[in-house]
């Protein structure tokens, strides 16, 4: 049985925004407690599996086209479809290990695209990620 991958939140740099928010828990905090416990099963789930033996089910897909690279939790609750975009790193020792590093989430009306400029946002932070490789809890690089 592989090893679980570890589960990281980015965190902008200072030098993106001296704020250094870290959209993964803004986006968890705004959500009920029930549907915010049900994207932590999912990712732990996943990260147990791990991500490349992962069947999603319908809770954990890849991303095509311009968010290619990019896998998403996919829950419903409370009238809406609520959607956090992560990106997997199988080779992240800078990370301790396999990672799946939760970027940024969404919540939107079920039957309904997400924002265009949602979409670029979780591209952004990506690239951000990419980059800077900072995620909560380590130091700044």
């Amino acid at each position: 049985m592989p090893d679980p991958w570890l589960i990281h939140f980015f965190q902008r740099h200072e030098e993106d925004d001296p704020a250094r928010p870290v959209p993964t828990i803004n986006f968890l905090d705004g959500l009920a407690d029930k549907v915010a416990a049900e994207i932590q099963a999912v990712l732990e789930a996943v990260a147990a599996a791990p991500p490349p033996s992962f069947s999603g089910g319908g809770k954990w897909e890849a991303m095509h086209e311009d968010m290619a690279g990019l896998y998403e939790v996919r829950v419903q609750g409370g009238g809406a479809n609520h959607r956090l975009f992560c990106l997997l790193d199988r080779n992240a020792e800078d990370l301790g290990g396999s990672s799946i590093i939760c970027i940024d989430g969404l919540s939107k009306p079920v039957r309904s695209a997400a924002s265009p400029r949602d979409y670029r946002r979780v591209r952004q932070y990506a690239d951000e990620f990419r980059k800077r490789r900072t995620v909560y809890g380590q130091p700044e690089r």
